[in-house]
């Protein structure tokens, strides 16, 4: 029966409650307090893609906004007022937009059927990425790769897009903020740092140096030259 998938989440989330209790019985009152996240993170809604989990962090150290395809528009009072949100009154360190492998998204905007509804709408900012790296796009012959480049080229298109934004801007001036694009590799479950956002192609961190997020139990280092992001 359909129900029992969410009865089973209910009880999956009491005996997830019960065992976070028992490891630390600070950890929800101290939750209950306020949030000091660390990280903005801008995905995609794909349920294979949940951040946390992928970052190996916990509840209450990432801050999140996913849509369909990870599209940042700057017509979106949605995202944009997450951003500000995040940015202006959280201050966290990081805006990290992320994309990801096998994506339905990017699949539908290389072809040129309509999805149908809202979608249509929806995606036009990722088929409008499409049409201006056709020739790009075009030279791959391979399905899969195709949609691991639009991917890509959309992630560089938000960041762009998070570059020009008015919040983002100023708390890079004033604070040191970083933004980061990064690409989700289902496959193996690690993410690909592509180089974009503050520190360009020369990666990530403050002047080269590791510059370390700490969550509850687990911490991700934004390490700079090669631009690689790790989690310990």
């Amino acid at each position: 029966m359909e129900d029992d998938h969410f009865l089973y989440a209910l009880s999956s989330n009491n005996a997830w409650a019960g065992y976070k209790s028992h490891q630390n019985p600070h950890f929800f009152p101290k939750l209950a307090d306020g949030q000091t996240p660390q990280i903005l993170w801008l995905g995609c809604s794909d349920s294979r893609c949940p951040e946390t989990t992928i970052l190996g962090l916990q509840p209450g150290d990432v801050f999140v906004h996913r849509n369909i395809a990870n599209i940042i528009a700057p017509t979106d009072i949605n995202t944009s007022a997450v951003i500000e949100y995040a940015v202006a009154h959280l201050k966290v360190k990081h805006v990290v937009l992320c994309g990801h492998t096998s994506c339905g998204g990017a699949a539908a905007a290389l072809g040129d059927s309509r999805v149908g509804g809202v979608l249509d709408t929806w995606l036009a900012p990722l088929r409008a990425v499409r049409y201006a790296n056709k020739e790009v796009l075009d030279a791959i012959k391979d399905e899969r790769a195709r949609g691991t480049k639009i991917a890509e080229l959309n992630v560089e298109a938000g960041v762009n897009v998070l570059m020009a934004n008015v919040t983002v801007r100023e708390a890079i001036e004033e604070r040191g903020l970083q933004v980061h694009g990064c690409l989700f590799e289902i496959g193996c479950g690690r993410i690909r740092d592509l180089g974009l956002g503050t520190k360009g192609k020369g990666g990530l961190g403050l002047d080269g140096q590791e510059d370390v997020v700490r969550g509850r139990h687990a911490q991700i280092v934004f390490r700079g030259g090669r631009g690689e992001m790790s989690v310990k």
